[in-house]
């Protein structure tokens, strides 16, 4: 019997590993040229598509490949991100995808021949946020923290030293997709790679505080 419980919490193991791994996930948008190879996901970025919601420009769309696996309750994630980009608004990052009036992208992104670390929050209506770089970049790791009711997200250049870049809401107690995200609005498309993709499990919050006040 104790042979069998060891075998079967190792399979049990195996599957929690293997249920991050990049070849279980899921397109939304599917594009037309993708590889994965060496835990890396590389995709060339369907011309003229993106994720925005009315504000501001006055259209909708949600055209952009979206790579992703769904996940509920907390969780931390990241990914070292880098893109051949070269038109405006190309760019490429994480992606917390409620539905299509709730989500959130943020990573890298190309305006007038600038860096940029850019958020776009959306319930209802988008919002955009972006830092300006001064010089380009050859990569940049993003990590999204979601607890609570709130999703906290920030930039590094080396895996070690991450600086927050948004604070924003998400609704809790709610499942999200969570993946990798190209577009590229007003381009002809171009080639994004995704490296060290990481999800993982935060214990919940409020039944930790629970459990302190219950001990």
């Amino acid at each position: 019997m104790r042979k069998f419980v060891s075998v079967l919490l190792f399979v049990l193991a195996v599957c929690t590993a293997s249920a991050q791994t990049l070849e279980k996930m899921n397109w939304f948008n599917e594009p037309d040229s993708w590889k994965i190879e060496d835990g890396k996901l590389k995709m060339f970025v369907t011309p003229q598509s993106d994720y925005w919601r009315i504000s501001h420009y006055g259209f909708t769309v949600y055209d952009a490949p979206f790579y992703y696996a769904e996940y509920g309750g907390e969780f931390e994630v990241k990914v070292k991100v880098s893109g051949n980009y070269k038109e405006r608004f190309d760019q490429a990052g994480l992606m917390l995808r409620i539905d299509h009036e709730n989500y959130i992208k943020t990573g890298i992104e190309f305006v007038d021949g600038k860096y940029n670390l850019s958020t776009v929050v959306t319930h209802g209506t988008s919002d955009w946020s972006v830092i300006s770089l001064d010089k380009p970049v050859p990569f940049v790791w993003i990590k999204a923290v979601r607890r609570l009711d709130a999703v906290e997200i920030f930039y590094s250049f080396d895996d070690k030293d991450y600086i927050m870049m948004r604070n924003a809401w998400l609704k809790d107690n709610t499942p999200v997709k969570v993946g990798l995200m190209g577009a590229s609005p007003d381009g002809k498309g171009f080639e994004a790679t995704f490296e060290n993709f990481k999800v993982k499990h935060l214990p919940d919050m409020r039944r930790l505080e629970w459990l302190d006040k219950n001990k």
